[in-house]
């Protein structure tokens, strides 16, 4: 009832073993039967399968350039950027999520690996990582079980792990039973990784499910036609991180001293093609694909791999996946925005760089090239380094093969291509103009990336002598139904001094609580009445519309030693409410978003000069933070906006890149008129505001934090402010 989640109850449990279904008005049992009827000894099933031996051609490449081949593989949908995707879904609610797709200063969506918190005071957390390798199937579905298992793996190798007996796989199976030869794969895929490879690597598969029925079939007219999807393993590995911080990510780094970008090559030489993503671009398949060769070698990889990164001799990290080596390389280059100057001397360029074996690719000094060979030969795998090439500042993709030019690319048109599927999906599904605007400032390379500029020194702990104090601030974290942002609210201010209390909606309206009894109170982001549009709406209503709850609200705002804090649904419902708010005047409403779309992003603001007790002291600071929603656009009249400006009610704003006050999208992610971020009452004791500063108060909460930022990000001056404005 607190939670308002309607319940029934439906019936009770017995010791006979019987089941009955009452129907109290036609005064019958439409069920009544022993449950050994029901749950009886079924048959054992017996599958009569034999294998299929389809005919497969070899790869014939004839006329395929190195550049024509990246072009193609660039748009191709299992490569290309998955933004569209990636910035519709909520990727920092908990306040919990360390590393999540997105990665540097650019935000570009190439992770290996999810690694989150599982505390808001330590570093100990969890990594996760995805393999798969579908189209294998088609040629050897033993192989492709293996490559999905070899490259969950390889993802999750860029996060501290203390063994590869620590990752726990979950597996999950799609196979077509019953049609011709797919059974005899699911065999052979099972046992290749149940009976040989993870028990060779020591590593448990304690869940995972089935999806058996992968075929479809229809009549058109006088035709039978039928759809079928290969064997299909798609493996979650999960493991333990003792400290998130030594993950490292796929951003390509310049610094002060030479670095060289590296080849781990966990096959020993090989370069199959056979089902890789460039056999796809060119419509083939061929004969021989990528396989697991030796368990041995893949743990060997991973010990010297985790040493490493425990010495922290790795600058950047990407694992050789989907496209192969070049596709890797490309894509570190778009996360650090830097060129790269790759050498290679082999036969087949093409096989080179497209194969698809396992690896990783790695951006170490210079000065370290001889300790990582001698670490991964201690640890069992000899003659797996191979120099690529190293960074350049010129923004220059280049591949040369001997004395032979391959490539020669700006990393900005290769990201566009990379882009372009991405960009063309969210044309379609959303604002297209909003999908052109970001499309056009990776083309031209306007993008100067993320950054922070403080007006004061983030390591101050300005609220240290009012943390261990016998009497704290009482603050009430609101909530509604469907809200889900209460846990990161408490956990910053209590941080921050202050004992924080859960309050539901239901706990005002039915008396349990009283508004009356605390200092502060924060009303919370996340899903509210199930994030349907005009949800803070509602949940103002409920406040505007109930006797008691309103008198409560009203009371609490006139008070002169309170604050009230609203962030995202508590933002609009905190709008909704500005009739019983003094100083709220000339507050907007806030609706859709330009773009049509859910919006979570990193995105840039400004701290405005205005009397919010919250943002005192941190005027003209320019810093990062986390936006999750879909209706953030403020709405408000010309007139609305110059009082305002005049009242410096304003209290952040959206800016660019640059530094400047934008509406250009995605870095005023809402499309909100003169970057209208925030806002705050005359006398600045009740703040609203859409992005949320609750779940990155901790610079490991954050996708990109400058590297000079400490345990506290800028952001949790924000927090401690509200303490030492109550005293």
């Amino acid at each position: 009832r607190r939670e308002r989640t309607p319940y029934a109850v439906v019936g009770e449990a017995i010791s006979a073993e019987h089941l009955k279904l009452t129907d109290d008005h036609f005064n019958n049992l439409p069920v009544d039967l022993p449950m050994s009827v029901l749950f009886g000894k079924a048959p054992k099933m017996h599958r009569d399968v034999v294998t299929a031996n389809p005919t497969l051609l070899e790869l014939d490449f004839t006329g395929v350039t190195v550049e024509d081949a990246l072009e193609r593989l660039l748009r191709l949908p299992s490569i290309a950027s998955k933004s569209f995707l990636i910035t519709i879904g909520d990727r920092s609610v908990t306040g919990m999520v360390h590393r999540d797709q997105m990665v540097g200063p650019w935000q570009v969506p190439v992770a290996d690996a999810a690694v989150t918190l599982n505390t808001y005071k330590g570093y100990t957390g969890e990594a996760l990582s995805i393999g798969e390798r579908t189209p294998v199937a088609l040629i050897d579905a033993a192989a492709s079980a293996r490559m999905a298992v070899g490259e969950a793996i390889t993802n999750i190798a860029c996060a501290p792990i203390a063994s590869i007996g620590e990752l726990k796989l979950s597996a999950n199976w799609m196979s077509a039973a019953g049609h011709a030869g797919e059974d005899a794969k699911l065999y052979e895929a099972v046992q290749a990784v149940g009976m040989e490879l993870c028990p060779a690597l020591g590593i448990a598969i304690p869940v995972g499910k089935d999806s058996m029925s992968m075929s479809t079939g229809w009549t058109e007219g006088e035709l039978d036609k039928q759809v079928t999807s290969p064997m299909s393993l798609i493996i979650t590995a999960a493991a333990r991180v003792e400290d998130v911080r030594l993950t490292v990510t796929p951003q390509l780094q310049l610094i002060d001293e030479p670095t060289f970008l590296l080849l781990i090559d966990v096959s020993q030489g090989q370069q199959r093609l056979g089902a890789s993503a460039l056999a796809q671009v060119y419509k083939q398949l061929g004969r021989v694909a990528a396989d697991v060769d030796s368990a041995a070698s893949l743990a060997s990889f991973f010990a010297g791999t985790q040493a490493l990164l425990n010495d922290k001799k790795i600058l950047a990290y990407h694992d050789r996946s989907d496209g192969g080596l070049l596709v890797a390389a490309c894509e570190m280059a778009f996360a650090g925005n830097i060129g790269l100057d790759l050498q290679a001397d082999v036969t087949s360029a093409l096989a080179w760089s497209y194969n698809e074996e396992l690896g990783a690719l790695l951006q170490i000094k210079q000065t370290d090239l001889q300790h990582v060979i001698e670490v991964y030969k201690s640890n069992g795998l000899d003659n797996a380094v191979t120099v690529l090439g190293q960074p350049n500042r010129d923004l220059k993709i280049r591949l040369k093969n001997g004395d032979v030019s391959e490539l020669d690319r700006s990393v900005h048109d290769l990201h566009s291509i990379w882009h372009e599927t991405s960009y063309n999906i969210q044309s379609l599904r959303d604002n297209s103009d909003c999908a052109r605007q970001e499309f056009e400032a990776i083309r031209n390379g306007s993008d100067r990336g993320l950054y922070a500029k403080l007006s004061y020194n983030s390591e101050d702990n300005v609220a240290s002598p009012y943390i261990n104090v016998a009497s704290k601030p009482r603050v009430a974290v609101l909530r509604e139904q469907g809200v889900n942002g209460q846990y990161e609210m408490a956990a910053a201010f209590d941080r921050a001094g202050f004992d924080t209390y859960d309050v539901h909606m239901s706990d005002i309206l039915e008396g349990r609580e009283k508004l009356e009894d605390y200092q502060g109170f924060a009303a919370c982001g996340g899903f509210s009445y199930g994030d349907v549009l005009g949800a803070g709406e509602g949940w103002a209503k409920t406040i505007l519309f109930n006797n008691i709850a309103r008198d409560q609200f009203e009371t609490f705002f006139q008070r002169k030693d309170t604050f009230t804090l609203g962030i995202c649904n508590g933002c609009q419902m905190l709008s909704n409410l500005r009739e019983l708010i003094p100083g709220a005047d000339n507050w907007p409403r806030f609706v859709r978003n330009e773009s049509e779309q859910y919006e979570a992003r990193l995105v840039m603001v400004e701290v405005q000069t205005s009397p919010s007790l919250f943002f005192s002291g941190m005027a003209g600071s320019q810093m990062p933070i986390v936006v999750a929603h879909g209706e953030g656009r403020a709405e408000i009249s010309q007139n609305d906006l110059t009082g305002l400006k005049t009242q410096q009610k304003i209290v952040l704003r959206y800016i660019d890149h640059s530094g400047q006050t934008t509406q250009s999208y995605p870095h005023n992610p809402n499309g909100s008129p003169d970057g209208l971020a925030g806002v705050t009452s005359k006398d600045g004791r009740v703040t609203i505001m859409m992005p949320h500063a609750e779940r990155i108060f901790r610079s490991v909460q954050q996708s990109w934090v400058p590297s000079e930022w400490g345990e506290n990000s800028a952001w949790m001056r924000f927090f401690a402010n509200a303490r030492i404005n109550l005293g």
